[in-house]
């Protein structure tokens, strides 16, 4: 797709919510169950059920996915997208990519060792190789947008809400 293509497909969207700010409000779902034994939680995911359980440094056995890792595979998937589009509206040429996401936790906070260490996903990384002509100038803006734009991680400064309720 060139950027051309990709502004004729957005346009008529891109009109709507000017028209109607209302229809951008876009609801999102996913849905888990406890259906497994163990301290496990199964996942619905587009391609199927992904069983998520405790990391091994929080005593799980290495079996089941970890929830951080599925966290940084969310990011890196929608800077991805988000990239891929900005370099076509762009005009940016990849010919081809690498991206990769890294981060840490401190078990310590998740097992409730220490008060003082963090709980969660810190210093989360993406590196994007990209085989591309572009200048450092427009990879600078690339990665501008990309950032601006991703919703995963912009979604990241602002935790969940959590309601717990019994059912029936």
């Amino acid at each position: 797709m060139d950027a051309d293509a990709l502004r004729t497909l957005q346009a008529p969207l891109k009109q709507r919510y000017r028209d109607d700010p209302s229809t951008a409000d876009t609801p999102l779902h996913a849905s888990a169950t406890f259906d497994e034994d163990g301290i496990t939680c199964t996942v619905q995911t587009w391609s199927g059920e992904t069983r998520a359980g405790l990391h091994e440094a929080t005593g799980g056995d290495g079996q089941d996915a970890c929830s951080g890792d599925m966290l940084l595979e969310a990011v890196l998937a929608c800077a991805g997208v988000t990239m891929r589009s900005v370099a076509t509206a762009l005009g940016i040429q990849v010919r081809g990519a690498s991206l990769a996401a890294q981060g840490r936790f401190d078990a310590r906070g998740t097992l409730g060792v220490s008060r003082e260490a963090p709980v969660g996903v810190q210093d989360i990384r993406l590196v994007a190789e990209l085989d591309t002509d572009a200048d450092d100038e427009a990879l600078e803006k690339l990665r501008t947008l990309t950032e601006r734009y991703c919703v995963v991680a912009q979604s990241l400064a602002t935790p969940p809400s959590l309601t717990v309720r019994r059912a029936g």
